[in-house]
């Protein structure tokens, strides 16, 4: 049976019949048209993630159960996409509601004039979709917006049209719901990372991960050696003038050269112990006092 797409206004809600299903994020890219990040968060009655766990996002495509999981952006004849897909009915009874949003880091939804999302029965490779909104900024200068949410009714689940927008973009949605956000990781890194190889809004290709960027001159001058005075890499030259080498014992003072056993200067003692030897013909002279008589 091919079940009736239902045009959504915002606020209204419908019944699913679907247990799996799948939230299509589609928008027109072009000049100026920032991209667009889908994402879920899987709500407890509080109102709350039970743990920073239950965000899938573009950093965290996958739920750790398997059950919601964020699939690779697609472009296709009616423009780009980016999927959520949630299997609710093994979803663990803890869970609530299954929020869907949409973010974007270069610029405000103001600039995203066409975005929509649209329900699938995930059983259903082919089929019409089950509902469908058409997400409009409030004001214009929202970065996040909560596009829709599925949330359980009695035995089944519902699908409700939000449209409920973020100035703070992803991070802020994010901490709305109970997420931790390190606030220095989350400036550094505003959205996914690059694919190598492709090319930056500038239109230039940034260099490959691998591939270091360009030395500043002040580095290369740090990593080289002085010009016009080759170092060896290893053994470090003495001072400036008075190269010696790095075994030889210390030399003595400028231009006065001494035998490393000379006695102090000016002292000079034979070194021989033969010089004192006592001689065989030596004869003591009388010894005591003598007395001459006139």
């Amino acid at each position: 049976m091919t079940a009736m797409t239902h045009a959504m206004l915002k606020g209204s809600n419908v019944p699913l019949d679907a247990m799996a299903v799948r939230a299509v994020l589609r928008w027109t890219p072009g000049a100026g048209v920032p991209d667009v990040d889908a994402s879920a968060l899987l709500i407890d009655p509080s109102g709350r993630v039970r743990s920073d766990e239950d965000f899938v996002f573009y950093n965290q495509p996958r739920h750790p159960s398997g059950l919601v999981r964020r699939l690779p952006k697609r472009s296709g004849p009616e423009g780009l996409t980016d999927t959520i897909e949630a299997d609710l009915s093994s979803l663990d009874p803890s869970v609530e509601q299954v929020v869907i949003a949409a973010s974007c880091d270069e610029a405000a939804f103001e600039r995203v004039t066409d975005l929509r999302i649209s329900l699938y029965d995930a059983a259903s490779a082919d089929g019409e979709p089950l509902a469908v909104f058409d997400v409009r900024a409030e004001t214009g200068e929202e970065t996040a917006v909560i596009c829709g949410e599925l949330y359980r009714r009695g035995d089944g689940w519902k699908f409700r049209a939000v449209g409920q927008g973020y100035p703070t973009g992803l991070v802020g949605l994010a901490t709305a719901f109970g997420i931790s956000v390190d606030e220095a990781e989350a400036a550094s890194e505003p959205g996914p990372a690059a694919v190598p190889g492709a090319p930056d809004p500038s239109g230039s290709f940034p260099p490959a991960p691998d591939t270091p960027a360009p030395d500043s001159q002040a580095t290369v001058q740090h990593q080289q050696p002085a010009y016009g005075y080759p170092q060896p890499p290893v053994a470090p030259q003495p001072a400036y003038g008075y190269p010696q080498p790095p075994t030889a014992a210390p030399q003595p003072a400028y231009g006065y050269p001494q035998p490393a056993a000379q006695p102090a200067y000016g002292y000079p003692q034979p070194a021989a112990a033969a010089a004192h030897a006592a001689d065989p013909n030596f004869v003591l002279p009388p010894q005591g006092p003598q007395f001459l008589r006139s």
